[in-house]
């Protein structure tokens, strides 16, 4: 019964916000709603994790409220420098370097920086609402992959290497060393796309955006964040039955597969279930690159793509357009070079 109930709210979650208008107008609440109901229904609820989902989006959050007021601030300034840029840089080279830069600087600086320079960035600039909705997406997969590099870049690396310190090699530089030469290509080639996607046909419509957020837009939105983080939380405890009876014996080659769920659920919490000192690199990898590239697919499926949709109100919708086929072929490509050629 259990088991039943669980994967029932899987698909409410999965299939809600494209459905109902009213889920996808308020998707922080309904996927708190479905993280508190997973944890009931699996017996996960606690002091503990109540307490857990209460402090841990605090960082998160204020840096979200922090970043807005400072934009808030110098976004004059931001929109004079794009603006200049675009004078003597084609877009297509702007695009890709934005892509790039910021897909690769995200291991230092952190997937939420780099998501709110993004948004800034885009802010600055009038793009049709299609040109700015696939714009987002890509460079969100790149900030999504990148940040990995390093354990300071998002929560998955964190807790991937917490998982492996046991071992004598795992250092600060680990991941970068078994996953760099699949992450950095997999930058420069969203960089590609992006060029494809956004080249001499949107240049037209690329000048200055001077709209100022208030102090309630920048508040509500940290809020926002907060909730959806919380929720978060809640989905990945909640689903915890789940993950430790189906996924976490499966094959590698599964396993890459079935970790398109981080699309929905935290994908540092899949991490923290599947990973393991008693696994071979190439298994790390396949798990590590399964839940990076299905992170970009929804818009839960990892803090960029809430930032920037939040923001920049991308419907659940829109980003699955772009997110779904874009993440399903770099799953399909990736499954080639790890486990085929």
């Amino acid at each position: 019964m259990v088991m039943t109930g669980l994967f029932i709210i899987l698909l409410i979650v999965l299939l809600g916000p494209f459905f109902i208008k009213k889920i996808e107008h308020n998707l922080e609440v309904f996927l708190f709603v479905m993280g508190l109901a997973s944890c009931l229904v699996s017996g996960m609820l606690s002091l503990h994790l109540v307490e857990e989902a209460l402090i841990e989006p605090i960082k998160i959050t204020l840096a979200v409220f922090f970043a807005g007021i400072v934009f808030r601030y110098t976004r004059h300034y931001l929109h004079k420098g794009v603006a200049k840029i675009l004078k003597t840089m084609p877009v297509w080279l702007f695009v890709f370097l934005m892509v790039v830069i910021l897909g690769l600087v995200s291991s230092m600086i952190t997937a939420i920086i780099a998501a709110l320079v993004l948004v800034e960035i885009i802010s600055a600039l009038n793009l049709d609402k299609k040109t700015e909705i696939d714009f987002t997406i890509i460079a969100c997969f790149s900030i999504g992959l990148g940040a990995a590099l390093t354990p300071i870049g998002e929560p998955l690396s964190t807790i991937l290497i917490a998982k492996l310190k046991s071992l004598p090699h795992v250092g600060f530089w680990y991941i970068f060393e078994i996953a760099g030469w699949y992450i950095i290509p997999g930058v420069f080639t969203l960089g590609i796309v992006s060029m494809f996607f956004h080249g001499k046909k949107s240049s037209h419509s690329l000048h200055v955006n001077e709209h100022d957020d208030t102090f309630k837009e920048i508040t509500i939105r940290a809020l926002k964040v907060y909730l959806f983080v919380m929720a978060l939380l809640f989905l990945g405890s909640g689903f915890k039955p789940v993950i430790d009876t189906y996924i976490i014996t499966l094959d590698s080659r599964i396993l890459y597969w079935v970790n398109m769920t981080s699309a929905v659920l935290d994908n540092a919490t899949l991490a923290a279930a599947e990973i393991s000192p008693a696994m071979t690199v190439k298994q790390i990898q396949g798990a590590l690159m399964g839940l990076l590239i299905s992170g970009g697919m929804l818009i839960p499926g990892n803090i960029p793509n809430i930032i920037a949709a939040n923001k920049l109100k991308i419907t659940s919708r829109d980003w699955a357009k772009v997110g779904l086929p874009l993440g399903l072929m770099l799953m399909m490509v990736y499954f080639l070079i790890l486990y085929v050629l």
